[in-house]
């Protein structure tokens, strides 16, 4: 069985950096996100399980997932939200754990916002938490996204609370400095697993 580390953080903490960084060097990556994407592409049967549920509106005019909207919904109302998450983290699951075993690098990385809140941490060796300030994570992400500190403030409210995120880490790098700062601890990291599976 593949060595998995599970690979997550709050919303800005600097999970895709981190991602990047074991990318380059040549450690397989598995992402929650682009998966669930994937999944829910124009025409594919779980985006139409999907529209039958909350209705049309939630699609665009050439029937694409309209993510906005969607996001709209499942942040309002809790209900909405376990019911699709208890469609797509199944799905979502499989298909990362296929990847996953099928990798060929020494260890693989699977990145997921919501490792911790999912229950897809049993799925993995170690977990690894990108961490940094609340305050950072705000600024970074109406930079990144465009989006004003209280929708923000709201996914933040949503995930898990900083402080549990890291009572269940196995690993904890402190992203709040720059991009240099990060990959130098990550290198050490990086060192540390390979001894894991060579060991």
């Amino acid at each position: 069985m593949m060595f998995i580390v599970g690979l997550t953080g709050g919303i800005g903490s600097g999970k895709s950096a981190a991602a990047a960084f074991f990318k380059q060097q040549s450690i397989h990556i598995e992402d929650a996100d682009q998966v669930s994407r994937r999944l829910v592409e124009k025409d594919s049967p779980v985006l139409s399980q999907i529209a039958a549920h909350f209705g049309n509106h939630i699609l665009n005019d050439d029937n694409s997932l309209n993510r906005r909207k969607l996001r709209e919904i499942i942040f309002q109302d809790k209900q909405q939200r376990q019911w699709l998450e208890q469609l797509l983290h199944p799905l979502i699951n499989k298909k990362m754990l296929n990847d996953l075993n099928r990798a060929s690098s020494p260890y693989a990385i699977m990145v997921s916002p919501l490792l911790l809140e999912t229950g897809q941490h049993k799925l993995v060796n170690r977990v690894l938490v990108i961490d940094t300030t609340e305050e950072i994570q705000i600024q970074r992400v109406c930079q990144r996204d465009k989006q004003d500190s209280d929708q923000i403030e709201a996914i933040i409210a949503s995930q898990l609370p900083r402080a549990k995120r890291l009572a269940m880490a196995d690993d904890i790098i402190d992203n709040s400095g720059n991009l240099d700062q990060l990959y130098k601890n990550l290198t050490s990291l990086h060192q540390t697993y390979l001894s894991m599976v060579t060991t």
